[in-house]
C-alpha cells in the first residue's frame, strides 16, 4: 500500500488535527446530549469559524470542519461557553466515554457515566485513541462500538467490568464501577499500555481482581432510523450533516438530540417528520462506511462518498470505501472493502481496509461492475 501518516491520536476541541479541507475540531458533548440552544450556537460557529459541515463520528462525537490556525481559538472560545468543552485540555482529553443513548437521568447508566467525568482528574494519561463505554441498559447497545474499558449488563442481571478484546468480565455494582474503571485504567498503563495503544492489543494477563467468567447480556437490537420510545431517530448519510441543516432542526422542534455511534441522532420527543440532510427510513446507504476522501483527507488518492453512494442499492451486506488503508471510517472488517491506492481501488473481501486484496487498481467503474454482479 502507499504510505500513509497514522498519528496515533485522536483530535479534540484543544488539540485540531489538520485535513485537506482545514482544521478537524472535535467536540465531546457530556453524555453524548446537546440541547437545542447548544446545537443551534455550535451550528452558528460551525458555519463563521469553519466551512459549515459536521461530521457525527463512530463515537458519538461531532467533528466540525474547515476552520483555520486564525478562526480556531475564536471557535474554540464559542464551544466553551456553551458548555461543549472543558476548560482544562487535559480533563477535555480524557473524556472519550460512550454512553447508551437511551439511557434515563438517575439511571445506572446516566450515575456512572457522570460519576467518571467528575472523577477525571484521577484517570492516568492515555493514549490517544482509548475510551471507555459505559452500557447498563437492559442489553448491550455498544457492543460493537469502539472501547477499551467498559461497564454492561451481564447476563446475569447485574452490572460487569470488561476489558475490551476479553470475552467475559468481573462483577461490579453501581456503586464501585467508576472505581474500578479508574483503577483498570491505571493497572493498563503500568502493564505497558501506551506502547500497545489499546486495551485488546495488550497481550498481559488480567489482574485478579479484573479477571471473570461473567458474560455480558445479549445484543439490543440495532438502532434503525424512524420512531422511538424517546423520540425519533434520524440517519446522517456517511455522517455528515450541513450546519445549516441541524441549526434549522433544532431552531423548528427546540429539542434535545443525542448523539450515537451509529451516524444516527436521536431527537428527544420529537414526532416522526421529514427533516434537511437526515432519512428518517433505513436506507442503504446508511450500511456503507465511507471516509470524507480526497481531496478532504491529504493522504487519500481517491475519491470515496460518490462511489459510495452508486454502490449502496448493489451491494448485499456489509461495505467499506477507503481513502488510503488507515481505514478511519470502520475499524473492524466489511463483507466488501474497496482500498485506495496511488488513484485506483483494492478490492477485499471480509476483511479491513488495506488487508490483501482479490483485485487490484480498479478504477470507480469497475469497482462498480464488479460489485454490481456479485
Amino acid at each position: 500500500m502507499s504510505g500513509f501518516v497514522v498519528k496515533g491520536w485522536c483530535p479534540d476541541a484543544w488539540r485540531p488535527m489538520m485535513a485537506g479541507d482545514g482544521l478537524l475540531v472535535r467536540v465531546r458533548p457530556p453524555l453524548a446530549r446537546l440541547t437545542a440552544r447548544q446545537v443551534e450556537g455550535l451550528c452558528e460557529a460551525a458555519t463563521r469559524y469553519g466551512n459549515g459541515q459536521i461530521d457525527l463520528t463512530s463515537r458519538a462525537n461531532l467533528q466540525l470542519r474547515g476552520a483555520t490556525d486564525t478562526s480556531w481559538p475564536a471557535l474554540l472560545a464559542e464551544l466553551q461557553a456553551l458548555g461543549l468543552v472543558d476548560p482544562d485540555p487535559v480533563r477535555e482529553g480524557r473524556g472519550a466515554i460512550l454512553i447508551n443513548p437511551d439511557w434515563q437521568e438517575g439511571d445506572e447508566s446516566h450515575s456512572i457515566a457522570t460519576e467518571l467525568r467528575e472523577r477525571l482528574a484521577e484517570l492516568p494519561d492515555l493514549p490517544g485513541k482509548v475510551g471507555f463505554a459505559i452500557d447498563a441498559g437492559d442489553a448491550q447497545m455498544l457492543d460493537r462500538a469502539s472501547a477499551d474499558f467498559r461497564v454492561e449488563r451481564a447476563a446475569t442481571g447485574g452490572l460487569l467490568l470488561r476489558a475490551d478484546g476479553r470475552a467475559t468480565g468481573v462483577a461490579v455494582t453501581r456503586n464501585d464501577a467508576t472505581e474500578a474503571l479508574i483503577r483498570l485504567a491505571h493497572w493498563f498503563v503500568a502493564s505497558g499500555g501506551a506502547k500497545a495503544g489499546r486495551m485488546a492489543r495488550l497481550r498481559v494477563p488480567l489482574p485478579a481482581w479484573a479477571s471473570g467468567d461473567v458474560p455480558p447480556a445479549s445484543a439490543a437490537p440495532p438502532l434503525r432510523p424512524g420512531a422511538h420510545p424517546m423520540g425519533a431517530v434520524y440517519g446522517l448519510p456517511f455522517g455528515r450533516i450541513a450546519a445549516g441543516a441541524l441549526g434549522a432542526f433544532a431552531t423548528e422542534y427546540r429539542a434535545p438530540i443525542r448523539l450515537t455511534p451509529w451516524r444516527m441522532l436521536l431527537a428527544e420527543g420529537v414526532v416522526p417528520r421529514p427533516a434537511s440532510d437526515m432519512l428518517l427510513e433505513d436506507a442503504s446507504i446508511l450500511h456503507v462506511d465511507a471516509c470524507v476522501g480526497a481531496p478532504a483527507c491529504p493522504q487519500a488518492s481517491v475519491e470515496t462518498r460518490d462511489l459510495a453512494a452508486r454502490l449502496a442499492p448493489l451491494v448485499e451486506g456489509c461495505l467499506h470505501i477507503s481513502g488510503c488503508a488507515k481505514g478511519c471510517a470502520r475499524a473492524r472488517a466489511a463483507d466488501w472493502v474497496l482500498t485506495g491506492r496511488d488513484g485506483a481501488f483494492d478490492l477485499a473481501r471480509h476483511a479491513r481496509a488495506g488487508a490483501a486484496p482479490l483485485h487490484t487498481a480498479l478504477s470507480p467503474e469497475r469497482a462498480v461492475a464488479l460489485l454490481g454482479a456479485s
